[in-house]
């Protein structure tokens, strides 16, 4: 394939160009965070203790930065009952 530069094109993005995705999808954050549930996370978010998430259309997602918040406040949680 010849360079942008020499044929005039633009160049096209790949996946891998775009960098890391900003949020992931129920099922990506529960595989990501020792493969936990759906069921748990559910059960997670009704009692008030899942992480924070947002609609983007239909779909719900999680932020990387809720992600990290969600696992420092589990980490104080569990620091907190052990002592």
């Amino acid at each position: 394939m010849a360079r942008p530069e020499v044929s005039g094109k633009k160049p096209t993005l790949t996946a891998g160009d775009r960098g890391p995705p900003l949020a992931m999808s129920i099922r990506e954050f529960c595989a990501q965070h020792g493969g936990i549930s759906e069921d748990l996370f559910f059960k997670m978010r009704r009692e008030g203790w899942g992480p924070r998430t947002m609609k983007v259309g239909s779909r719900t997602l999680i932020s990387h930065e809720s992600a990290a918040a969600w696992r420092k406040a589990r980490e104080e949680a569990a620091a907190a009952e052990a002592a």
